[in-house]
């Protein structure tokens, strides 16, 4: 289950072709990355400064990679969760843009090649997706397996990266 942002978190919203997007920023770092079909919270007062300005760069790269124009993030994260979904949620980050790798490969980069399952899990928790790209796991047949968001914008993000034209400021 992913967790909900903390109640003083700043919040900020992109809405476009794939939907409405949140993203939530809280003690310098981003926390959660909402997808279209969950509940998004509102914008919140009693956020600080600094999180409310990290919220809305979070939602321009992330308008900047929707619109093919940013392969990579440039922003800091902090995801609560345990150390072992910590881990696989930063493995997230060595599969790179237009590439894919399945929940075997990612089970072995966390050192727990046996624990595919376990992998499985922690990547449907993940409360940062799409920065933390979760979306590029995919099953050990090639096949499109679940995802936070549906598996349509699954296969919207893997054809948005593969396409050939691009233009990456990250």
């Amino acid at each position: 289950m992913i967790s909900t942002p903390h109640p003083q978190a700043a919040v900020a919203h992109l809405t476009g072709e794939y939907g409405r997007f949140a993203v939530a920023a809280h003690d310098g770092a981003v926390t959660h990355l909402l997808l279209p079909n969950a509940d998004a919270p509102a914008p919140r007062d009693g956020a600080s400064e600094s999180d409310t300005t990290l919220a809305a760069e979070a939602v321009r790269q992330l308008a900047e990679y929707l619109a093919g124009d940013r392969d990579r993030f440039d922003l800091p994260y902090n995801p609560a969760g345990t150390d072992f979904q910590r881990a696989v949620w930063f493995a997230l980050l060595d599969i790179d843009y237009g590439q894919t790798a399945s929940y075997s490969d990612l089970a072995r980069t966390v050192g727990r090649p046996h624990a595919v399952r376990a992998v499985g899990a922690a990547n449907g928790a993940n409360p940062i997706a799409v920065f933390l790209p979760c979306h590029r796991v995919i099953g050990a047949d090639g096949s499109l397996t679940g995802y936070g968001g549906g598996l349509e914008l699954k296969r919207a993000l893997l054809s948005l990266e593969s396409r050939e034209a691009r233009l990456p400021l990250g």
